[in-house]
């Protein structure tokens, strides 16, 4: 199954939560395809990178930076040609999207369940699923 995660999800398994966890520790063990894009690696990169965000978190930067590498080295790298906007109320995630849809993705995995499901534009047969949700259905 091809996904997208988005960075809230790594970050929360950054943080030890249950089902962001499991999702990516499905990618680690391949049992998932995890896309990756310039737009959702930046992300990630500054996000991670942000100390304070991280205090109460397991995983100091250095361990938070392995985890990253061994998960990028997992996702098969997708390049969106095409920008399918305006589509997202929030510009900033827009990429999501064009990921999955460059990148023919089953699911987008997300806490942001809102915004992404309030998409003026709908690519059939994408989902957008919560990590509780998609854990139901992996």
């Amino acid at each position: 199954m091809r996904v997208v995660i988005d960075t809230n999800v790594f970050v929360g398994a950054c943080m030890g939560v249950g089902a962001s966890n499991a999702v990516v520790r499905a990618c680690l063990e391949h049992r998932l395809v995890p896309l990756m894009g310039v737009a959702l690696l930046t992300e990630f990169e500054a996000t991670l990178s942000r100390d304070e965000l991280f205090a109460r978190s397991n995983l100091d930067a250095a361990e938070r930076s392995i985890l990253l590498d061994t998960f990028v080295s997992l996702c098969e790298w997708t390049r969106v040609y095409f920008l399918w906007r305006p589509n997202l109320k929030d510009e900033s995630d827009n990429h999501l999207i064009e990921l999955a849809v460059a990148g023919d993705a089953d699911v987008v995995v997300t806490r942001n369940l809102r915004d992404l499901r309030g998409a003026e534009l709908r690519f059939e047969p994408l989902r957008i699923l919560s990590p509780e949700d998609f854990l139901k259905e992996l």
